[in-house]
Protein backbone atom coordinates (compact mmCIF):
# COMPACT_ATOMS: atom_id res chain seq x y z
CA UNK A 1 0.00 0.00 0.00
CA UNK A 2 1.32 3.38 -0.97
CA UNK A 3 1.34 6.32 1.30
CA UNK A 4 1.87 9.74 0.73
CA UNK A 5 3.23 10.75 4.20
CA UNK A 6 6.84 10.22 3.17
CA UNK A 7 7.83 14.08 3.02
CA UNK A 8 10.23 14.42 5.86
CA UNK A 9 8.94 16.19 9.01
CA UNK A 10 9.80 20.06 8.20
CA UNK A 11 12.01 22.47 10.66
CA UNK A 12 8.77 24.00 11.54
CA UNK A 13 6.74 20.92 12.63
CA UNK A 14 9.88 20.43 15.16
CA UNK A 15 10.68 23.62 16.00
CA UNK A 16 7.05 23.38 17.38
CA UNK A 17 7.65 20.23 19.13
CA UNK A 18 10.71 21.12 20.58
CA UNK A 19 8.95 24.70 21.85
CA UNK A 20 6.01 22.71 23.32
CA UNK A 21 8.23 19.73 25.02
CA UNK A 22 10.06 23.21 26.77
CA UNK A 23 6.79 24.48 27.69
CA UNK A 24 5.20 21.40 29.39
CA UNK A 25 7.52 18.51 29.21
CA UNK A 26 5.30 16.05 31.36
CA UNK A 27 2.61 16.92 28.68
CA UNK A 28 4.97 16.45 24.89
CA UNK A 29 7.03 13.65 25.70
CA UNK A 30 10.35 13.91 23.39
CA UNK A 31 11.95 16.42 21.83
CA UNK A 32 11.31 15.59 18.57
CA UNK A 33 8.34 14.24 16.40
CA UNK A 34 8.24 10.75 15.77
CA UNK A 35 10.03 9.22 12.96
CA UNK A 36 8.92 7.72 9.40
CA UNK A 37 9.49 4.14 10.42
CA UNK A 38 7.53 4.24 13.70
CA UNK A 39 4.82 5.54 11.89
CA UNK A 40 4.88 3.06 9.77
CA UNK A 41 5.12 0.48 12.80
CA UNK A 42 2.54 2.61 14.64
CA UNK A 43 -0.34 2.22 11.48
CA UNK A 44 0.77 -1.59 10.29
CA UNK A 45 -2.06 -3.37 12.94
CA UNK A 46 -5.19 -1.49 11.94
CA UNK A 47 -7.65 -3.15 9.37
CA UNK A 48 -8.44 0.07 7.64
CA UNK A 49 -10.50 -1.65 5.00
CA UNK A 50 -12.80 -2.43 7.38
CA UNK A 51 -12.21 0.61 10.21
CA UNK A 52 -15.66 2.54 11.01
CA UNK A 53 -14.54 4.44 13.88
CA UNK A 54 -10.84 5.42 14.19
CA UNK A 55 -9.19 7.27 17.57
CA UNK A 56 -5.73 9.34 17.73
CA UNK A 57 -4.29 10.17 21.10
CA UNK A 58 -1.35 12.69 21.69
CA UNK A 59 -1.65 14.40 17.84
CA UNK A 60 1.21 16.31 18.55
CA UNK A 61 2.38 18.35 15.23
CA UNK A 62 0.07 15.62 13.51
CA UNK A 63 2.69 13.40 12.16
CA UNK A 64 -0.01 10.17 12.59
CA UNK A 65 -2.82 12.35 12.01
CA UNK A 66 -1.40 12.50 8.46
CA UNK A 67 -1.24 8.97 8.06
CA UNK A 68 -4.13 7.82 9.29
CA UNK A 69 -5.74 10.86 7.08
CA UNK A 70 -4.32 9.14 4.20
CA UNK A 71 -5.16 5.32 5.10
CA UNK A 72 -8.61 5.52 6.45
CA UNK A 73 -11.64 4.91 4.04
CA UNK A 74 -13.48 8.12 2.73
CA UNK A 75 -16.45 7.07 4.98
CA UNK A 76 -14.40 6.44 8.31
CA UNK A 77 -14.81 8.72 11.15
CA UNK A 78 -11.75 9.88 12.67
CA UNK A 79 -11.29 11.73 16.28
CA UNK A 80 -8.10 12.98 17.30
CA UNK A 81 -7.38 14.12 20.78
CA UNK A 82 -4.47 16.90 21.55
CA UNK A 83 -4.62 18.79 24.60
CA UNK A 84 -1.86 21.61 23.66
CA UNK A 85 -3.79 24.01 22.06
CA UNK A 86 -1.81 25.38 19.51
CA UNK A 87 -0.79 22.13 18.07
CA UNK A 88 -4.90 21.15 18.06
CA UNK A 89 -6.23 24.78 16.78
CA UNK A 90 -3.15 23.58 13.82
CA UNK A 91 -4.46 20.51 12.92
CA UNK A 92 -7.73 21.87 13.12
CA UNK A 93 -6.75 23.68 9.91
CA UNK A 94 -4.97 21.38 8.37
CA UNK A 95 -7.26 18.94 8.69
CA UNK A 96 -11.17 20.18 9.16
CA UNK A 97 -12.77 17.13 8.53
CA UNK A 98 -11.31 15.52 11.81
CA UNK A 99 -12.88 16.07 14.79
CA UNK A 100 -10.55 17.42 17.15
CA UNK A 101 -10.67 17.00 21.39
CA UNK A 102 -9.00 18.41 23.92
CA UNK A 103 -8.90 15.45 27.23
CA UNK A 104 -8.37 11.73 26.25
CA UNK A 105 -10.24 11.04 29.74
CA UNK A 106 -13.28 12.30 27.68
CA UNK A 107 -12.74 9.87 25.12
CA UNK A 108 -16.09 7.23 25.80
CA UNK A 109 -18.48 10.89 26.55
CA UNK A 110 -17.27 12.19 22.90
CA UNK A 111 -17.63 8.75 21.25
CA UNK A 112 -21.24 9.10 22.80
CA UNK A 113 -22.30 12.57 22.31
CA UNK A 114 -20.83 12.15 18.83
CA UNK A 115 -23.73 8.90 17.90
CA UNK A 116 -20.65 6.57 17.57
CA UNK A 117 -20.37 3.44 18.27
CA UNK A 118 -17.00 1.84 19.51
CA UNK A 119 -13.92 2.20 17.84
CA UNK A 120 -11.94 -0.05 15.47
CA UNK A 121 -8.92 1.00 16.49
CA UNK A 122 -6.91 3.57 18.72
CA UNK A 123 -3.39 5.03 18.16
CA UNK A 124 -2.31 6.81 21.21
CA UNK A 125 1.63 8.78 21.22
CA UNK A 126 0.50 9.90 24.95
CA UNK A 127 3.69 9.90 26.83
CA UNK A 128 2.60 7.61 29.54
CA UNK A 129 5.80 7.48 31.26
CA UNK A 130 5.03 11.33 32.70
CA UNK A 131 1.59 10.93 34.15
CA UNK A 132 1.04 10.08 37.23
CA UNK A 133 -0.73 6.51 37.81
CA UNK A 134 -3.76 7.50 38.77
CA UNK A 135 -4.12 9.55 35.05
CA UNK A 136 -2.77 6.18 32.94
CA UNK A 137 -5.21 4.50 34.77
CA UNK A 138 -8.16 6.99 33.68
CA UNK A 139 -6.81 6.65 30.20
CA UNK A 140 -6.31 2.78 29.79
CA UNK A 141 -10.19 2.63 31.21
CA UNK A 142 -11.69 4.69 28.28
CA UNK A 143 -9.07 3.17 26.08
CA UNK A 144 -10.52 -0.17 26.98
CA UNK A 145 -14.58 0.84 27.21
CA UNK A 146 -14.20 2.43 24.20
CA UNK A 147 -13.17 -0.29 21.31
CA UNK A 148 -15.20 -2.77 20.19
CA UNK A 149 -14.45 -6.27 20.96
CA UNK A 150 -11.59 -7.46 18.41
CA UNK A 151 -10.56 -3.60 18.51
CA UNK A 152 -6.86 -2.65 18.64
CA UNK A 153 -4.99 0.00 20.47
CA UNK A 154 -1.43 0.53 19.57
CA UNK A 155 0.69 2.95 21.54
CA UNK A 156 4.63 3.64 21.55
CA UNK A 157 6.64 4.58 24.49
CA UNK A 158 10.38 5.04 24.90
CA UNK A 159 10.58 2.61 27.41
CA UNK A 160 8.64 -0.91 28.69
CA UNK A 161 7.43 1.02 32.01
CA UNK A 162 4.52 0.57 30.80
CA UNK A 163 3.86 -3.09 29.91
CA UNK A 164 3.11 -4.59 32.99
CA UNK A 165 0.10 -2.17 32.95
CA UNK A 166 -1.15 -2.79 29.77
CA UNK A 167 -0.80 -6.78 29.72
CA UNK A 168 -3.29 -6.11 33.31
CA UNK A 169 -6.55 -4.77 30.56
CA UNK A 170 -5.07 -6.81 27.91
CA UNK A 171 -4.86 -10.66 27.48
CA UNK A 172 -3.29 -10.16 23.93
CA UNK A 173 -0.50 -7.74 24.24
CA UNK A 174 2.75 -7.52 21.38
CA UNK A 175 5.58 -5.31 21.63
CA UNK A 176 8.07 -4.56 19.01
CA UNK A 177 11.36 -2.54 18.92
CA UNK A 178 11.65 0.64 16.30
CA UNK A 179 15.41 1.37 16.50
CA UNK A 180 14.80 3.91 13.85
CA UNK A 181 13.47 6.49 15.94
CA UNK A 182 15.00 9.09 17.86
CA UNK A 183 14.90 7.76 20.79
CA UNK A 184 14.28 4.08 19.86
CA UNK A 185 10.55 3.24 20.63
CA UNK A 186 9.01 0.85 21.51
CA UNK A 187 5.66 -0.15 19.82
CA UNK A 188 2.75 -1.84 21.93
CA UNK A 189 -0.14 -3.34 19.56
CA UNK A 190 -2.94 -4.88 22.42
CA UNK A 191 -5.76 -6.28 21.12
CA UNK A 192 -9.33 -6.64 23.43
CA UNK A 193 -10.73 -10.03 23.30
CA UNK A 194 -14.21 -11.23 21.27
CA UNK A 195 -17.07 -11.71 23.55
Amino acid sequence: MMINCHQPVSIKERLMFFYNFLQAPGQVGSITPSSHALAKQMMKPIEWENAHTIVELGAGTGIFTKWIHELKRPDTTFLSFEKENSMRNRLEQLFPDVLFHEDAVELISVLREAGLGKADGIISGLPFANFPQKLRDEIMEQVYAALKPGGVFVAFQYSLQMKKQLQSVFSDVSVRLVPFNLPPAFVYVCRKEIG
